[in-house]
């Protein structure tokens, strides 16, 4: 009894997407295969369940074989044993550093350990992502934070020359790189309504205007230890913002700071009563915040207290968004017409970020 068994012999690696999607979120080999099954593959193509768990198996083998050139991307281009299209190299990549939302919520802000890692079983249990996955994404993490924390330059920059992510999910990385490394507290259960998206937005800020790198004070010593420009808080900056205090102090300051705002705003915010009655408090709040940023602890706390200083007595009064920003708006740039003060630059460091990301975290 003879068989015919057709042959295709090529140099191209071929690369299943929906097999390597499988592969990613860490289904077993049989798993995939039940998974492919369900899917209505058998019937598209008329192939077998050995051969379906044939096919499955040399994806599984190729993808094991293609990770450890994952973990350094540039080396995956630069390989020639595995022949793979540029536009395919791309795919694999992105797709292999693309994380899972509810699981870079659970670990951000956490420092990048063994003993986070420890916690992975539980997260992998509460978020229904299989271990395997939160392994991997977990190890990404770790990975690009080890690279680029020390590097001189633009985090984003950084992350995409070593790992060759597009431009968002670089953006991204550089959130959960900067939220390591200062490590913000992110889990309180006041905050469980933000998502990653609102914190990578405040971290995107943050780098742009509270890091050293923001402001471009390089150190002048080759051999300075200040390395990574982008990755920490400018001290200086935050010791500076001390002097701020002087708003809600100086009583007579603080009275012309709301006498400002009241008369700007009269007739123009539907909480105006509100505002008014509450303004000190509430300028209180964000400049008690500022001066607070000298010590470690509160600068891990930093989203905790502007939910709790500003968000949550807004929330509770039922401003509306729209009346939120008018009022911040104005707040900061009524500081510049009050001749007692005189940290104008300073101001605006530190209250253009914090405007936009109190819009961020304000959900009407």
């Amino acid at each position: 009894m003879t068989s015919e068994l057709d042959i295709f012999v090529g140099n191209t690696t071929l690369i299943d997407e929906d097999v390597y999607r499988l592969w990613l979120d860490g289904y077993s080999v049989n798993d995939a295969v039940a998974l492919r099954v369900r899917s209505g593959i058998l019937e598209q193509t008329g192939a077998t369940t050995g051969v379906l768990q044939s096919d499955t198996m040399d994806h599984y083998r190729t993808f094991h074989m293609l990770e450890r050139l994952l973990h350094a991307p540039p080396k995956l281009l630069h390989q020639l044993i595995f022949q793979i299209p540029p536009s395919r190299q791309t795919l694999l990549i992105e797709r292999y550093y693309t994380f899972d939302e509810a699981f870079v919520r659970e670990v951000l802000g956490k420092k990048l350990s063994k003993g986070t890692k420890k916690d992975l079983d539980d997260i992998s249990t509460k978020t229904g992502i299989t271990l395997k996955s939160c392994r991997r994404q977990f190890d990404n993490f770790k990975r690009v934070f080890k690279v680029v924390e020390e590097m001189r330059g633009s985090l984003v920059d950084n992350i995409q020359q070593h790992f060759l992510l597009s431009d968002r999910l670089a953006r991204d990385y550089a959130a959960i790189v900067f939220f390591a490394n200062n490590r913000f507290e992110t889990g309180k259960k006041k905050l469980q309504y933000l998502s990653f998206g609102d914190f990578a937005f405040c971290a995107e800020l943050m780098i742009q205007n509270w890091t050293l790198g923001a402001v471009g004070e390089a150190p002048t010593d080759p051999d300075s230890q200040v390395d990574d420009m982008d990755v920490d808080l400018d001290k200086e900056f935050l010791q500076d913002l001390k002097e701020l205090k002087v708003l809600v102090a100086d009583k007579d300051l603080l009275d012309l700071h709301k006498s400002l705002v009241c008369t700007a705003l009269r007739g123009k915010l539907g909480v105006f009563s509100e505002m008014e009655t509450n303004f000190k408090n509430l300028s209180r709040g964000l400049v008690n915040v500022a001066a607070k940023l000298t010590h470690n602890k509160d600068v891990r706390d930093l989203f905790v207290d502007l939910v709790e200083k500003f968000v949550e007595p807004c929330r509770s009064d039922h401003w509306p968004l729209s009346d939120v920003r008018l009022f911040l708006s104005q707040y900061s740039a009524s500081v510049h017409s009050l001749d007692g003060f005189r940290h104008q630059a300073l101001w605006d460091r530190y209250m253009g970020t914090l405007r936009g990301c109190l819009l961020r975290l304000y959900h009407d």
